[in-house]
């Protein structure tokens, strides 16, 4: 399964997000390309533990249940998929500056391994395993690229 340990499918990634381009149209949500970026950086800061948002009721009651179906196979997320609290990004954002930073944090995420992945539980799909958060970042910047034609 795809995951984000993997360094050739991180280069891919971050090869990717080398073609961005700041005036990219997005294909569906609301986050222009530098918002998405620093989006995409808070999501592995979740997943290092940096970030801890509340688990919310819904998840606590569906999250086991559409955890499996998430991350259980390569089909990319789908388009407008829910966004844990506080992680859309509305402020302006530099995409010069947030290309560098989320391309740093893809490599720290791939040097580190499984030991830098929280043990807290992400705030839909409550506890995830390292390579259960490594194939979720993977899908979730891939999906990010994919909203921007990339």
């Amino acid at each position: 399964m795809k995951n984000l340990f993997d360094p050739a499918l991180a280069g891919d990634l971050k090869s990717r997000l080398q073609r961005l381009q700041s005036t990219a149209q997005r294909q569906w949500g609301t986050m222009n390309a530098a918002q998405m970026v620093a989006h995409c950086s808070a999501g592995l800061e979740l997943a290092f533990g940096e970030r801890r948002p509340p688990r919310k009721l819904i998840g606590r009651i569906i999250g086991p249940i559409v955890k499996p179906l998430a991350l259980g196979d390569d089909k990319p997320m789908r388009r407008n998929s829910p966004t844990v609290q506080g992680m859309v990004m509305t402020e302006e954002h530099d995409l010069a500056a947030e290309k560098p930073r989320l391309a740093t944090l893809i490599d720290r995420f791939v040097t580190a391994g499984p030991a830098a992945c929280t043990t807290h539980p992400h705030a839909f799909f409550g506890r995830l395993t390292p390579d259960e958060w490594a194939v979720l970042m993977y899908k979730h910047i891939d999906h990010h690229l994919r909203q921007f034609g990339i």
